[in-house]
């Protein structure tokens, strides 16, 4: 009797400490990491530039989705592998659009501006949401963007439909072009209605370190991505059969607006890759002097679909889609079975089963190390472990005590 009450006292202590918060414990025991790998890169001529906002100090949650490895402000590649081309990047990575696995990357999780590849979190968010064949209309505010950044060609007051404007979006990054889509998906608060949207969307996805600002990506204060980011929105974005039309689509054209006496015109796609590169799927380009040049690009090659992100890159001595390009030949040349992490699942880091149906839940395959993320492990999930098991223990002792008890009645 006496070493049951023990038992049930130890098993109530158990239940009753309060939980370790998430990310404690894992700091507590994590060793000091060994030096990052440098990634390869070439010089890039000097330039004038705003200079670098402060980041948001770093979150070692975030850090760690898609695998503990990618937690690194260097070179993460799997080993034995060629070394990835040198290019000027600041970050990049490389993903399997398909199953996820994440190739390689340099600085994955480290914070970047997005400049107009933010655009593409934009289509992400707003394509489910509007009828493309809807005829719309141009407002004020749409046009209210920064002198001399990028625009279409829209004007206020015209009727366009939201598909024509979507390819302004995505063919010439027409800044306008976004502010309508914002507008026209936000619901009652309109734009800014929007840009929530879009953070609700990426945390959704499990962008975790993305935070939108503007729906065009023009510079805004506290507004950053990862390249890690990046390849989760664009694997969103490419499983979306409208806008793979819409991002390999050459030529298109802008109505003409009568009555604001405007004629009709032709855009080009200015993705590059779309043109140069065998197998292309299309992407997105971006520049601002504050972010420099950014680029996303997908390709397919022998029933394979790989992704590339990359931020803060010069257009010297290979331009944007160029070092994409690079990187994507890289990718293409590893084994399919070469992996450094994984693209999180949408949703997955968002999910909260309740106690009992994850004690229910029959155990699945094994995951290897490289492609577990923190949605099922750490401190968290292990405690609820224990509280689930400590409570059967008491249940257990309660039954006995009371059959005791009616015995010895």
């Amino acid at each position: 009797m006496r070493a049951a009450a023990l038992l049930a006292v130890t098993a109530s202590a158990v239940l009753l400490a309060p939980a370790p918060a998430v990310g404690t414990a894992a700091a507590a025991t994590r060793t000091a990491a060994p030096p990052a790998v440098r990634c390869p890169r070439v010089p890039a001529p000097a330039v004038s530039r705003p200079p670098r906002p402060s980041p948001p100090p770093a979150v070692p949650e975030a850090r760690v989705v898609g695998g503990a490895g990618l937690d690194t402000s260097g070179l993460v590649v799997p080993a034995g592998v060629d070394a990835p081309p040198a290019i000027t990047a600041t970050s990049w990575l490389v993903a399997d659009l398909d199953s996820g696995q994440v190739l390689g990357g340099c600085g994955p999780h480290e914070y970047g501006t997005p400049a107009s590849v933010q655009k593409l979190l934009l289509a992400a968010t707003m394509m489910p949401r509007l009828d493309p064949a809807e005829t719309v209309t141009v407002t004020a505010a749409d046009m209210n963007i920064e002198p001399g950044s990028s625009a279409v060609g829209l004007v206020e007051g015209g009727r366009y439909t939201i598909e024509t404007i979507w390819l302004g979006l995505l063919l010439n990054s027409g800044n306008e072009a976004a502010n309508a889509l914002a507008r026209l998906g936000g619901g009652p608060d309109g734009a800014a209605g929007g840009v929530r949207a879009m953070n609700e969307q990426a945390h959704h996805l499990g962008a975790l370190q993305t935070h939108a600002v503007t729906p065009s990506g023009l510079d805004g204060k506290g507004q950053f991505t990862s390249a890690y980011d990046l390849a989760l929105i664009a694997r969103a974005c490419f499983a979306q059969p409208t806008f793979r039309r819409y991002a390999l689509t050459d030529l298109a054209t802008i109505p003409a607006q009568p009555a604001q006496r405007t004629k009709g015109f032709q855009i080009q796609n200015e993705n590059q890759l779309i043109y140069r590169y065998p197998g292309a799927l299309g992407g997105k380009t971006g520049f601002t002097d504050l972010a420099r040049h950014t680029y996303v690009g997908a390709a397919q090659r022998n029933g394979r679909r790989l992704v590339v992100t990359l931020l803060g890159a010069e257009p010297a001595p290979m331009r944007g889609w160029e070092q994409g390009a690079a990187l994507l030949d890289w990718g293409f040349s590893l084994p399919r079975a070469a992996a450094v992490g994984r693209l999180v699942e949408p949703g997955e880091l968002t999910a909260t089963p309740s106690p009992a149906s994850s004690a229910l839940a029959a155990p699945g395959p094994a995951r290897p190390a490289a492609a577990s993320g923190p949605a099922h492990t750490g401190p968290g999930w292990l405690w609820s472990v224990v509280a689930i098991s400590g409570a059967g223990v008491l249940v257990l002792l309660g039954g006995l005590l009371w059959h005791r008890r009616r015995r010895l009645a």
